[in-house]
């Protein structure tokens, strides 16, 4: 990589970063102080606003970077992590938005406790919504290291750590300092730089081909060493049956999980009505959509233009796809197109790390301080301001993301999701549908239910061959791996629903039939709802 690609990029993210801190900078000075604005931004996005927001918290790193090499590795195999991120919006729409509008005030928390015991249930949501926050912010964080090395074309560990804590600590200024409406208008503006940047790539790729999409294809399957295979299902799940297994875990995890990442609930408080939130919903799921298809269009461009062996080369992971092809498509690694294209792209993948990273930071020091200093402060104590107590808490949630991302630099980003997604889908997702749809339902069920999606989920992976037993995992001279998937879905979603139910019918609390009724028609029809 040149001299030019590097100053130009630097240039580009320099300027991101001027123009958000501005934004925060601005939010602070007209800011309230209350916990409605520190969480919610007051509740006045529009459904559009939000719409931009939403797509810009759930587009990562690990989508425009992960899903585009995966297909250009892969071919239709990577294909399908864009239709399970695409097709997770379905259960959002249909089973969450509105409802955790109409339930809840801030996070998952807010609508278990309406009907039950609130302390235990807090602690247990919280302590979930915490820990799938840090494991998200891990793979954004060993994302971020990855590209600065790409960018300042320095591999070496000195250049990764600090990437990791320059992005940790402008997390924590945008967080800290602005809020909700700041980090809300850092999504907007990243997912508008993302989107037009996705675009451009797209219709140069397609002009390469004239438009044959079907020439795209044949020439990506010749160029990929592996011919028609490539085009066909089994290339990276179709060995055997635990590999098939493993695809159904990733599967699983990946369509439920959305719905219980804490980032993407909070989203829905800072519109002022369910209605608002809904067509939020729709608003992203056609920016989403969009987006997962050009990413299509990007992997099979990237194996058919430079080449699968060209990008396995430069990653193993195939991480480096995009910006691969962004310089071939500019005119090659000496031209000024090329520069322009690259330093774009990398640019623009840098931006993106940051926004998530902020969204995530939000949500999990929300949890903190509205959930578990709430629940665990000392009675007849003095409480703090729980915006204060926020502030604070995304400080640490910094300090431990910064720690954990330098940890595991070597890791997968897409693996991380992957595993983040599973222990939202097991922990919180089982909890949330049953407190909204089942009648009896009760304390010891809901704390249940998100222990015994959260314990198993965290125990598998920790036994699965991510972490020891093969030349690829974390430790490969240990070998305590007894679980044979990568993805541990499969086993701990169901047991977190099991769990839920089994606590409900062993307990002898007599579900609150007259809550229950109140929460079915809040939720509803919006009647009380803050």
């Amino acid at each position: 990589m040149t001299g030019d690609h590097q100053t130009l990029a630097l240039l580009l993210f320099s300027a991101f970063v001027a123009v958000t801190l501005g934004i925060t900078t601005w939010v602070s000075r007209h800011r309230h102080g209350s916990e409605e604005e520190f969480y919610a931004g007051g509740r006045l996005f529009s459904p559009m606003e939000n719409g931009f927001a939403i797509a810009g918290d759930y587009m990562s790193a690990a989508s425009f970077l992960g899903i585009s090499g995966l297909i250009a590795l892969y071919g239709y195999d990577g294909l399908l992590y864009s239709v399970g991120f695409l097709v997770a919006w379905l259960v959002v729409l249909f089973l969450v938005a509105e409802l955790v509008r109409n339930c809840g005030r801030f996070t998952l928390a807010d609508v278990v406790a309406a009907r039950m015991r609130e302390r235990p249930v807090r602690i247990a949501a919280g302590t979930s919504s915490v820990t799938v926050s840090v494991l998200y912010l891990v793979a954004q964080m060993v994302g971020a290291g990855s590209l600065v090395a790409l960018l300042l074309g320095n591999t070496s560990a000195a250049a990764q750590v600090w990437a990791v804590i320059g992005v940790g600590a402008l997390m924590v200024i945008y967080v800290s300092l602005g809020g909700m409406r700041a980090t809300t208008w850092i999504q907007i503006v990243k997912a508008v730089l993302l989107l037009a940047g996705t675009i451009v790539l797209t219709v140069l790729v397609l002009v390469r081909f004239h438009g044959d999409f079907d020439r795209l294809l044949l020439t990506a399957a010749e160029r990929s060493g592996h011919g028609m295979a490539f085009l066909a299902p089994g290339l990276k799940y179709g060995g055997d049956w635990t590999a098939r297994f493993d695809f159904m875990s990733l599967g699983l995890a990946l369509v439920l999980g959305t719905a219980g990442l804490p980032h993407i609930l909070s989203r829905f408080y800072t519109v002022p009505t369910a209605r608002a939130a809904r067509r939020s919903v729709v608003w992203s799921i056609g920016l989403i959509g969009g987006f997962y298809l050009m990413t299509i269009v990007l992997g099979f461009g990237a194996a058919a233009i430079v080449g699968t062996d060209a990008v396995r080369g430069s990653n193993a992971a195939g991480n480096t796809a995009v910006p691969l092809l962004a310089l071939d498509l500019g005119g090659g690694a000496d031209s000024t197109g090329g520069t322009v294209l690259f330093a774009v792209v990398a640019a623009v993948a840098f931006a993106t790390i940051l926004a998530v990273v902020a969204g995530i930071t939000l949500a999990s020091s929300a949890s903190v301080a509205h959930d578990l200093y709430a629940s665990l402060r000392r009675r007849g104590a003095k409480p703090r301001s729980e915006v204060a107590v926020a502030r604070a808490a995304a400080v640490g949630i910094g300090v431990v993301a910064i720690a954990l991302g330098l940890l595991a630099r070597d890791l997968n980003v897409a693996f991380l999701v992957g595993l983040a997604f599973a222990v939202a889908a097991s922990a919180n997702l089982p909890v949330l549908l049953y407190s909204l749809f089942w009648r009896g339902f009760t304390t010891r069920g809901a704390v249940w239910a998100v222990y015994g999606g959260l314990v198993p989920a965290l125990l598998l992976v920790v036994l699965s061959p991510v972490v020891s037993g093969s030349p690829e995992s974390l430790f490969p001279g240990v070998d305590i791996q007894y679980f044979p998937l990568q993805n541990p879905g499969l086993v701990s979603i169901p047991l977190g629903f099991l769990a839920g139910w089994l606590g409900t019918v062993t307990s002898t609390e007599v579900a609150d039939e007259a809550k229950h009724a109140e929460t079915e028609v809040r939720s509803l029809t919006g009647a009380g709802a803050v």
